[in-house]
Parts: C-alpha cells; sequence; structure tokens
C-alpha cells in the first residue's frame, strides 16, 4: 500500500514508518521544514513537504494514497490556545481527509487518547465510546474526543477510519513524555512522589507495539472501530514511583491528596496524577491478532536507559 503519515518525527512516527516499511508498504511522510524532511527520508519514507494548516494540500496527498495514518497534531497552538485549540484545528483536518476518501473503502487510523471514554470505574474496553465533551473539560485532553468521534463518524461515508487509543505512558528510548518528567521531578524534589496510597492505576505500551498495531488496523482494522494500544492494563502508580526510586536511590514517599495542588509536588501534573484508567486490549487482540511482545513498563524502567543521564 502506498501510506500517508503525519507526525513522522514524533515520538510514535519514526517508528510507525519503519513498521510500515519493513511489512512492504510505500510511505509518503508530511514535512513542513528542512530538517523535519531530512529525518523522514533517513526512515526510508518519501518526504512531502507541507502544513498541517493546508488542508488542500492534504487532501490531494490522502487521494493519492491507499490509506493514511495520522499521529501528528498542532502543537504550535498549544502554547497560546492550549488543548481546546489543538482540537479545534485538528477536526477540519479529519473533515478533509473524510472529502478525499469518501466512498472509496481506504483506510484512516488516527491516535486517540486511551482516556477518552473517562473514568468508568472499570477496565475500558474498546467498545466503550468517547466521552461527550462538556464545559467541565475545556482545556483538558478530553477536548480532543470531538476528534476521535469525527475520524469513527467517517465510516459511515465508505472510509475504513478507526481510532488506535494510545496508552497513558509510551515508553522507549525516544520518550520525552510523562515518564522523563517523573524522573525529572524527582531529581529536582530527592524524593519520588506518588498521590495518596498511589494505587491509582495507569497504563503503559512500548513505542514498537504502538507502531505494528497502527499498521495492522491499517492492513484489515474493520471500520468504525477502536483499537486499544495498550500493554500493561493497570500498574499501580505507587510501583511506578519506586521502580523509579530504586533506580535514582531516591524514596518513594505518598504526597496527600490534599497537597496535590499547584505548585506541590507534582506542579500542573497534579491535576491528572491522581487519575486511574485501567484498561483492556482484548477485543483489539483477538480482532486484529496485536500480540505486545516488547518489554513492559517495569521491566523497560530496568533496561537503564530513562536513567542514563541522571
Amino acid at each position: 500500500m502506498r501510506v500517508f503519515v503525519t507526525g513522522g518525527t514524533g515520538h510514535s512516527g519514526p517508528y510507525i514508518i519503519r513498521e510500515l516499511i519493513a511489512a512492504g508498504h510505500e510511505v509518503t511522510g508530511l514535512a513542513r521544514s528542512d530538517e523535519a524532511a531530512a529525518a523522514v527520508s533517513a526512515l526510508g519514507a518519501t518526504v512531502r513537504r507541507g502544513e498541517l494548516a493546508d488542508l488542500d494540500g492534504l487532501k490531494e496527498v490522502a487521494a493519492e494514497s491507499d490509506g493514511v495514518i495520522h499521529v501528528a497534531h498542532r502543537q504550535d497552538l498549544l502554547p497560546t490556545g492550549g488543548m481546546d485549540a489543538v482540537a479545534l484545528a485538528e477536526l477540519p483536518i479529519m473533515l478533509a481527509y473524510g472529502e478525499a476518501l469518501a466512498g472509496t473503502g481506504k483506510p484512516l487510523v488516527a491516535a486517540g487518547s486511551i482516556g477518552s471514554p473517562g473514568p468508568l470505574g472499570r477496565p475500558a474496553t474498546e467498545e466503550d465510546l468517547a466521552l461527550a465533551v462538556g464545559e467541565e473539560h475545556r482545556g483538558t485532553l478530553h477536548v480532543r474526543n470531538v476528534v476521535e468521534a469525527a475520524v469513527l463518524g467517517l465510516a459511515e461515508q465508505g472510509v475504513r477510519s478507526s481510532v488506535v487509543r494510545i496508552a497513558n505512558i509510551m515508553h522507549s528510548t525516544a520518550d520525552a513524555g510523562f515518564l522523563p518528567m517523573l524522573i525529572a521531578l524527582a531529581n529536582e524534589k530527592g524524593v519520588v512522589g506518588y498521590p495518596g496510597d498511589g494505587t491509582n492505576l495507569w497504563n503503559a505500551v512500548h513505542v514498537q507495539d504502538v507502531a505494528s498495531l497502527f499498521r495492522l488496523a491499517l492492513e484489515k482494522g474493520p471500520p468504525g472501530r477502536y483499537w486499544h494500544a495498550v500493554e500493561d492494563g493497570g500498574i499501580a502508580f505507587r510501583d511506578i514511583a519506586e521502580a523509579i526510586g530504586s533506580h535514582l536511590g531516591l524514596p518513594a514517599v505518598s504526597i496527600p491528596l490534599d497537597e496535590l495542588i499547584v505548585p506541590g509536588y507534582f506542579g500542573f501534573l497534579a491535576n491528572i496524577v491522581t487519575k486511574s484508567y485501567p484498561a483492556s486490549n482484548l477485543i483489539t487482540r483477538r480482532t486484529l491478532g496485536w500480540e505486545p511482545v516488547h518489554p513492559r513498563l517495569l521491566d523497560d524502567l530496568d533496561n537503564g536507559y530513562y536513567f542514563s543521564e541522571t
């Protein structure tokens, strides 16, 4: 297949491109700068110069392709508009893909969040729809749920569209996200904090397993479906903190819930560290034959690369 990929220079993008090429697909990657173009080319993909804001350009390359994988977002909008602006800009991108692919049966696979159904009090499954967005969710990741819903809605227009919900923690040697922030906080504070009793559950997945799931969803995923890129379905936050502490030689300590306010230990992360989002991958595995094979989170922490510069 000729596959158009956005976000090819992000965290998951390079792994997705390599996974697709290894499986025999021809990949075109979007690049807005010379640096990004060089990185995409080095991965073995054809470079398409352009920007996410150029909807006509996206429609053109999507129409020329046999399928689209979208893992990019407008990071440039975060400093001034937050997630609300990012979601507002991404929605017309998905609708543009819909115009280009309508009636073709071609696949569109977009990245989503494992937390999009919201806290359910049980493991989230692939059959749980994205939480409806209200005023109470402004400024949070949930404002992007309208984007996920739009992607699934394209199935009614003859697009083989689906959403890969990515785990809260996507770990790898290229990780610049949540785990590095926790490690930096621990080094700054001299202790590794966890909220309350630390029994709230986080989920995780290795980025190479994420890449294989995107490929499988592209190749054979039915339309209008969610897929769960999650290997560890629920790890106690305290276990993560203790694992980090064992490598840093720092104690893991409870941060009382009534102290979880900015600028407390967790700072701007205070509103998310208390969340508990256990999730299942059973439907994804049964339907697509996806089986995670790379190290689980705590095993990956034991590999040491997260701590090589600490």
